[in-house]
């Protein structure tokens, strides 16, 4: 009995070490769906005069690339509407909605095994949207700044990975409130992303 299960359980990681290399070629397009949790910094900045926080926010994400080179490849990042709670001094001051398309280009670690972590840098713009305050007219003017990332892919299949990953994106947006300026929101926030990958 000991025997057989010896013999059930080599089998099985043999298996699991024989699922050929999840890789990435040139001409190779992934395409990526999932969730992201965009996380504000714990400080964003002053306006009008007095401390600024914002809120995180869950969404879908959406993300395509394309293999220039092995390994090497060109990603977009999409997802649907952010949407933050804007607090001053600790008090509720509205709220903004925001889209974070970013781009960059990818380094894919070529490992033998079934995960391969990577690394990216490139530029993200944020555009802001739908602001509502209940002191006047809010503004937030649309960012563009540099984006790092690193994570890895789990291949489950031959065509299939799980992927976590992590970013930084430089995000800075100039306030305004009834048309006139009251600093600038230093949001900055950090991400963290889970989605299946498919290759085609």
């Amino acid at each position: 009995m000991k025997r057989s299960a010896s013999i059930l359980a080599l089998a099985t990681a043999c298996t699991v070490l024989a699922v050929p290399a999840f890789a990435q070629s040139q001409g190779d397009w992934t395409f990526g769906v999932g969730v992201i949790n965009v996380n504000p910094k714990s400080d964003n900045g002053t306006l009008a005069g007095a401390p600024a926080t914002m809120t995180d926010d869950t969404q879908i994400s959406l993300t395509a690339e394309y293999f220039i080179r092995d390994n090497l490849g060109i990603e977009l990042l999409a997802a649907t509407p952010f949407e933050h709670d804007i607090n001053i001094g600790g008090a509720f001051a509205g709220t903004s909605k925001q889209l974070p398309p970013t781009l960059s280009i990818n380094y894919h670690f070529p490992t033998k095994g079934n995960i391969k972590p990577f690394i990216g840098a490139g530029i993200n713009y944020t555009t802001f949207f739908e602001e509502q305050s209940a002191l006047g007219v809010l503004e937030l003017k649309d960012s563009w700044g540099f984006a790092l990332q690193a994570g890895a892919d789990w291949q489950i299949s031959d065509n299939g990975a799980l992927r976590l990953n992590v970013r930084y994106m430089d995000i800075d947006s100039d306030a305004f409130l009834n048309g006139a300026s009251i600093g600038k929101a230093e949001i900055d926030p950090v991400t963290i992303g889970v989605s299946y990958v498919h290759r085609f």
